[in-house]
């Protein structure tokens, strides 16, 4: 294995999405100038493009939906703006991360370049684990360690079986599994309206295909109000979908249909059921949460019992791995995983890494606001949702979210605009 040679204090950020991509900017801008030139900033991520993950409901059915110049992003240009010597992108999927009290490493394989598939390790002064989470399906997100090559392989594979599919059963009654049911239900059935009162659905008894929405729970969202789950349960009745409560998938034949690459994404699955009923599906999605991306840290004694990197919730250290390790963004249990606590959290992650490289400056506490919010659109019309325990309007929830699932938020997170002022 090959061992970087520079004489840098290297500011590692693992992971380049929406928590890894923001430490970095926000770092860069109001941190690394207040550091000798012997400092840089390094961002490791195994995709060269950043998406908007949000987004993967509705576009995992046709590129029509969204501009894919939007939607996929070159993440190594974001950082054109700062001077050569201050950052650096590694296309790479890091194998392991050393404690500081050993040899402060991080290894990790190269994907890209003339040493492709060459191991390599660099020296890390300070580190911020950001590496996210993987969801129950490929059509959700980039696998741990993938790149948006995978991701579209997933999306291309589940699109040449849609036109044939007659029945899709969907795992999940949770924001992921409403969202991919709402989608679907739209583009294959479309919406049912009643006659004779306007803007209100009706139950499509006739779909052209039989969406079914398993969910273990007593109702969909369980996270919302029982009044606004029910609201969503209305809107999905009026685009074909049936929902089937109280009942867990405890066995899918053939395994790994559906759940494991892009070719498995289209496979033709049994679903059964822990009542002993089995569902036929030409479609299998399973949206039963995500896992956290952690399985390059071998010192498990810094993970939470939910597989999360334990993390101070207020400070976003990891203090069972020692000084000058943090973790932000789904991988970390400082909070309930949503962007807008990553977008919370960043300038309190900077201002305590500044006290902690600088020795001097005052270090902001993250405090999770435990009002719930929760925007979830139903199709490409309707919505449910609450902002600060307050029931939302559909049309509101449209307008915030469901018109482009947080795609106009995008630039200027990537760009680093949204991180310009302190």
């Amino acid at each position: 294995m090959a061992k970087s040679t520079d004489n840098k204090k290297n500011i590692i950020i693992v992971g380049g999405s929406y928590a890894g991509v923001s430490t970095a900017h926000y770092l860069l801008k109001h941190v690394l100038p207040l550091l000798d030139d012997t400092h840089q900033v390094l961002l490791i991520s195994s995709s060269t493009q950043v998406f908007s993950r949000p987004a993967c409901p509705r576009a995992m059915i046709s590129d029509a939906y969204f501009d894919q110049a939007k939607l996929f992003v070159d993440l190594a240009s974001q950082f054109r703006q700062y001077p050569a010597a201050s950052f650096r992108f590694v296309h790479a999927a890091v194998t392991a991360v050393t404690a500081p009290s050993a040899s402060r490493t991080v290894s990790f394989r190269l994907l890209s370049g003339d040493q492709k598939g060459s191991a390599e390790s660099i020296t890390y002064h300070s580190i911020v684990l950001a590496t996210g989470s993987a969801a129950a399906s490929p059509l959700h997100g980039l696998p741990a360690g993938g790149d948006v090559v995978s991701l579209k392989a997933a999306w291309s594979a589940f699109r040449a079986a849609l036109p044939a599919a007659r029945r899709i059963v969907i795992a999940g009654g949770g924001p992921s599994g409403v969202e991919t049911a709402g989608e679907l239900g739209e583009h294959l059935n479309g919406r049912v309206s009643s006659s004779w009162i306007p803007f209100v659905e009706r139950e499509n008894k006739k779909p052209k295909v039989e969406i079914i929405l398993v969910t273990g729970g007593e109702r969909i969202l369980p996270f919302l109000r029982e009044d606004v789950a029910a609201r969503a349960e209305r809107y999905l009745a009026a685009l074909g979908v049936r929902v089937v409560k109280c009942a867990r998938v405890v066995g899918v034949s053939p395994p790994g249909a559906g759940e494991e690459n892009d070719t498995r994404v289209a496979e033709r699955a049994s679903v059964t059921l822990d009542s002993g009923d089995v569902l036929e599906a030409d479609l299998y999605i399973p949206c039963t949460g995500t896992r956290a991306n952690t399985g390059y840290i071998a010192e498990r004694g810094w993970l939470a019992g939910d597989g999360r990197v334990e993390t101070d919730p207020r400070t976003l250290r990891v203090e069972r791995a020692g000084a000058g390790v943090y973790a932000i963004g789904d991988v970390s249990s400082f909070a309930r995983p949503a962007i807008h606590n990553i977008t919370e959290a960043v300038p309190v992650l900077g201002s305590v890494m500044k006290r902690d490289l600088l020795g001097t400056g005052e270090e902001r506490e993250f405090r999770e606001d435990m009002r719930k919010s929760q925007f979830v659109p139903v199709g490409r019309s309707k919505g449910v949702g609450l902002a600060m325990g307050w029931k939302v309007p559909s049309f509101i929830v449209w307008l915030v979210k469901g018109r482009d699932y947080w795609l106009w938020t995008t630039p200027a997170l990537w760009s680093g605009k949204q991180w310009a002022k302190e």
